[in-house]
């Protein structure tokens, strides 16, 4: 098991996403018209027959696939609006969302990986819904991913939201591209943490490992 740590010295730089500068000139159609074609052109190249009834649509399915399924994070304009409400209980113990499923692709082969994510906070004045987690989670992981990219980003915008360095972000995750292509081995996981604010203390850190294992 790999476990990469980033504490909050770590240089933020490479945290967004790589995105040309005019990477929204072009509308989700449009897009999909021009990834059709191409997808057409690797299919043939490949020497498949497209006039085969079960071959013909797939360019088209997979471009609707690529735009609406698998990478509309990559557009800010579809990232979730994350209400957050006063922390009117002075809450100010640890919070924490275990076992977030995600599902997304490796930037590097556009291979699959998969996992959970563990997201903890510590309120300072706000606190936000549970389901809005999960949809962070997701919003990063549509897009292809590093997933010590992902980490980072979900932990950048949970702060960001909460207005309190008192975050942590832990994910592990099977890689397909690990699993089927390469060495492949299929038993292998993935963890990589973000710890930030208080959770660079040894305590707090400990506190946190605990909680995780009493409702594993």
């Amino acid at each position: 098991m790999e476990d990469h740590d980033h504490d909050h010295d770590h240089d933020y730089a490479h945290m967004d996403t790589p995105m040309r500068a005019n990477a929204f000139e072009l509308s989700d159609d449009k897009k999909i018209e021009i990834i059709q074609d191409h997808f057409k052109a690797i299919m043939e190249t490949l020497g498949l027959d497209l006039e085969d009834d079960s071959l013909k649509g797939t360019p088209k399915r997979v471009a609707k696939m690529y735009v609406k399924e698998m990478f509309w994070g990559l557009n800010p304009v579809n990232k979730p609006e994350t209400s957050h409400f006063k922390n009117k209980f002075k809450y100010a113990e640890m919070l924490i969302e275990k076992d977030i499923q995600f599902y997304t692709h490796c930037e590097h082969h556009f291979v699959p990986f998969f996992g959970k994510a563990h997201i903890a906070y510590i309120p300072n004045g706000k606190v936000i819904g549970l389901s809005k987690l999960n949809r962070i989670v997701e919003y990063f992981a549509k897009r292809p991913q590093v997933q010590e990219r992902m980490t980072m980003q979900i932990s950048g915008e949970l702060k960001r939201i909460l207005g309190t360095e008192n975050v942590a972000v832990i994910i592990n995750a099977k890689h397909l591209c690990v699993a089927s292509r390469g060495i492949k081995d299929d038993s292998s996981h993935t963890t990589t943490s973000e710890y930030c604010g208080k959770f660079n203390e040894d305590i707090t850190r400990m506190e946190l490992h605990r909680l995780l294992a009493l409702t594993s």
